[in-house]
């Protein structure tokens, strides 16, 4: 397939064109007027009728020429099916009342995909939906390389968002790894140039893109969730027993360092497994004083 890639046409402005076609209507009217109340006779009459209408059709025709362009919006024109070039000068132009003239809008546009389900790295299924953030940057390659170029756009963003989905995790399971949910503006630019690569061709420029919804099926939901629950419990009673191990190596030494008592290696067991007890129990505990020997 050969690309069609844009180039700026020179186009003319319209309004002097306009006013200049206007006067010649008025002039025209006018002259056919007093045509026929100079010369009443059937022959000239028709004459000069049938010229108005030649006359008439020509400045339509000419008429054709002209076209809007808003801002931040480009005209493609095509003669008999060949690409002629892109106006992008906004207000009234004039060009070969022959062209076909297609309207492009340049302004920034977005859209939010449906939810879709799909399966990620691990194999669970998700739901995910994003927003995108795009362009049109070339007029050109956006009519004629693609039928639809909005319609392409959605579909391929769609397509690149199940790739991007299906390439990570939706959870972090070890430190430094990339997922969906731990890692939005990595996994945001990941998708945005996902998109773009496979918008490049039809002349798009993405300039965003991000997960507006990510959740776990409902199918699976409740068991993930248990699972979330328990990764944060261990990670919670983790953090107090490596807290409470430093607590009693503390204690010990400072015993030891100061010579308050010394004691032998049974006792130390003893003491390290009672203060244990009681800075990892997740109940308060009910302390036994010992008023006897030690030994």
């Amino acid at each position: 397939m050969s690309e069609i890639r844009e180039r700026q046409v020179k186009s003319v402005s319209g309004i002097p064109f306009l006013l200049f076609m206007l006067a010649v209507l008025v002039i025209a009217g006018f002259a056919i007027v007093k045509g026929i109340q100079l010369a009443p006779g059937k022959g000239v009459v028709i004459s000069l009728i049938l010229s108005g209408l030649v006359g008439f059709v020509v400045w339509l025709t000419f008429l054709g020429g002209l076209y809007m362009v808003e801002p931040n919006q480009s005209a493609v024109l095509s003669l008999f099916g060949k690409y002629i070039g892109t106006v992008r000068e906004p207000g009234l132009r004039l060009n070969n009342p022959f062209y076909s003239k297609r309207k492009v809008s340049l302004r920034v546009r977005n859209f939010e995909s449906g939810r879709l389900k799909v399966n990620e790295l691990e194999g669970s299924p998700i739901e995910i939906a994003a927003i995108v953030v795009w362009e049109v940057t070339d007029s050109a390659e956006a009519v004629f390389n693609v039928d639809s170029y909005e319609s392409f756009v959605q579909i391929q963003s769609e397509a690149a968002i199940r790739a991007m989905a299906s390439s990570y995790p939706y959870d972090q399971n070890k430190d430094g790894e990339i997922s969906l949910r731990s890692h939005p503006a990595e996994i945001s630019e990941r998708l945005r140039s996902e998109i773009q690569d496979r918008l490049s061709k039809a002349g798009i420029h993405v300039i965003e893109a991000r997960i507006s919804h990510l959740a776990y099926s409902p199918e699976i939901a409740g068991a993930m969730l248990q699972r979330q629950q328990a990764g944060a419990i261990i990670a919670a009673r983790k953090k107090i027993v490596e807290g409470a191990v430093g607590m009693v190596e503390d204690a010990i030494e400072g015993l030891s360092a100061k010579n308050i008592v010394e004691l032998d290696e049974e006792r130390k067991a003893a003491m390290v497994s009672n203060l244990l007890v009681v800075l990892c129990s997740d109940k308060a505990t009910t302390p036994v004083v010992n008023t006897g020997s030690l030994y």
